[in-house]
């Protein structure tokens, strides 16, 4: 909620007791409306960080409002235009989709306090990155999650390997443990988050820009090389080339017990146990291995950056409110909570008595995320890459079939 105008609360309050006599508290006081989406925080934490943020801040109420992902796009674009006196001052946002809302000039620019107070060179580089807008910061890192390989240890054991430290020892052993009825890895040939990281270690890209134009990349020497490292990984399990990790849900086939490997999130080794408990004590977790021994591949960064509207008239507040919830204690509160990976490298400690989160925040230090233009999500939903991959994956000219995505990619990008 909006500050009323003081001239408003005074005219109401004349009629009974007059202005001068209102009480400076009630005068001063402000409700601060926060949106932040569904799941990403339990109860027990939002009213844990509310009770005392209010009494560290006594003059301040919060207003948490819990919103749903579905349509959530449109419903931001509309709260950023209105000049609603209930509509929010700080929002949890997509750590991809700040360009969007940055493009019309609707978010606060947080540069200043990011530099000044909150060590921004320090910020996992897949969450600060995208949440620039040019020189500018708008979206304020509050939490990530990044693929990790979930494997099954008895598996290992059996086959005399352990977890690889580099991507050609990670082929070597994948290819030992293909063996019977056991898939040394489950990989859908349309996995393009998984690809991306793939062409980010190899020092490719998904697309560039120069000049304030964006191109397709994917025909690059670097690319390409991404692209055939997933080729020759893919092709040691009977991951369907022509569909995604969703279709069907690797989950699933992990838990039928015959897959050595899968690249996942942690958080997705709930769903496994539940389908069969029996794996529970028999999975575990290591970084993406990269190109070096020692330093884990690029992934592809998921997870929420907190923005603020540029029409807000709390802004003091709105700024305080980000910067106790992404500062350091609240953001490993956070992260310990909710099995997340805190926003700096530096706080990595703090999750690291957890196998899947150590293996997450390791991989998260070389994270990156999608191209940050407004027009990415128009890429993804005609998404020109899976495709790709599959032709390549079925045998058709790499060369020419990153060719012909990378056009499709800069058509979609610079239309207007």
């Amino acid at each position: 909620m909006r500050r009323r105008l003081l001239a408003l609360v005074c005219v109401s309050a004349s009629l009974l007791t007059g202005c001068g006599v209102m009480s400076d508290s009630a005068a001063e006081r402000r409700t601060v409306t926060v949106w932040l989406m569904q799941h990403s925080a339990s109860q027990d934490f939002l009213d844990r960080f509310t009770e005392e943020f209010e009494r560290e801040h006594e003059t301040l109420d919060l207003d948490i409002r819990v919103q749903e992902w579905t349509g959530i796009g449109e419903k931001v674009q509309q709260a950023l235009r209105d000049d609603d006196p209930d509509g929010p001052d700080v929002i949890e946002v997509g750590n991809t989709q700040v360009s969007a809302y940055a493009e019309g000039d609707g978010l606060l620019d947080l540069t200043l306090e990011s530099m000044r107070d909150w060590g921004r060179d320090d910020w996992l580089p897949g969450l600060a990155e995208p949440g620039r807008w040019g020189s500018q910061q708008f979206g304020i890192p509050w939490y990530a999650a990044n693929r990790v390989v979930v494997y099954r240890k008895d598996l290992f054991r059996a086959a005399g390997v352990t977890p690889p430290k580099t991507r050609d020892e990670w082929l070597e052993t994948t290819e030992r443990l293909d063996t019977g009825d056991t898939q040394g890895i489950y990989l859908a040939g349309q996995d393009w988050y998984t690809l991306a990281g793939f062409i980010w270690e190899e020092g490719g890209e998904l697309a560039t820009e120069r000049d304030g134009v964006w191109r397709g990349a994917l025909d690059s020497e670097a690319a390409l090389r991404g692209m055939d490292f997933y080729r020759r990984l893919q092709r040691l399990g009977d991951g369907p080339v022509d569909a995604d990790e969703e279709h069907p849900p690797q989950a699933g086939v992990f838990a039928e017990g015959r897959v050595a490997q899968i690249v996942a999130v942690p958080g997705l080794v709930r769903a496994i146990v539940q389908q069969n408990p029996g794996l529970e004590d028999k999975i575990g977790y290591f970084p993406v291995p990269g190109t070096e021994a020692g330093r884990p591949g690029a992934v592809f960064t998921g997870g929420s950056d907190l923005v603020v509207p540029a029409g807000t008239d709390a802004e003091d507040a709105a700024v305080e409110v980000v910067a106790a919830l992404t500062g350091a204690r609240w953001n490993t509160d956070l992260a310990s909570t909710m099995n997340y990976v805190p926003n700096k490298a530096s706080l990595a400690d703090s999750v690291a008595g957890e196998e899947g989160l150590r293996a997450m925040a390791a991989g998260a230090a070389r994270g990156r995320a999608t191209p940050a233009t407004p027009r990415w999500s128009v890429v993804e939903a005609d998404n020109p890459i899976k495709e790709y991959m599959t032709r390549v994956l079925t045998g058709a000219d790499p060369g020419k079939e990153a060719e012909r995505a990378a056009r499709r990619i800069t058509e979609t990008l610079a239309f207007d």
